[in-house]
């Protein structure tokens, strides 16, 4: 993980499970498409419209490089979380979800100090057993 939780936590206020997987998924999108961060993609999220998923905005803003001020990230409703990435140069894109095992496990969370343990063994885990990768 290039973006480390402390710069993290400095952005956004505290550790959750959200926040880190908005990192994974920025920094394995930045791989899988080959493009620069900051400049080189569009993101667009659907399903993280509430709190505690919202906080996964926050994760992809961190590690694409991607905001609201220059416009390349955009955020609407949706059931489920949805997020798709396009290269800006190549015109390649992919789309991830959370696979139905880790939204279980997240919605079994109950307390913050529970949250913030899972967000730390978030960190470990690699990122195809995490997210349903669709090109």
């Amino acid at each position: 993980m290039r973006t480390s939780l402390k710069e993290a936590i400095s952005f956004h206020g505290h550790l959750g499970p959200y926040l880190v997987l908005g990192i994974l998924a920025g920094e394995y999108a930045l791989k899988k498409l080959n493009c620069r961060k900051y400049f080189g993609l569009q993101v667009k999220v659907s399903g993280a419209s509430k709190k505690p998923k919202s906080c996964l905005v926050d994760g992809l803003q961190l590690s694409t490089g991607a905001t609201y001020g220059k416009g390349n990230i955009s955020k609407s409703g949706g059931s489920k979380i949805q997020i798709i990435f396009c290269a800006l140069k190549s015109n390649k894109s992919i789309k991830l979800g959370l696979k139905n095992n880790l939204i279980k496990k997240l919605d079994g969370l109950k307390t913050h100090c529970d949250c913030e343990h899972f967000a730390k063994r978030l960190v470990s885990i690699k990122p195809n057993s995490l997210f349903n990768l669709k090109s």
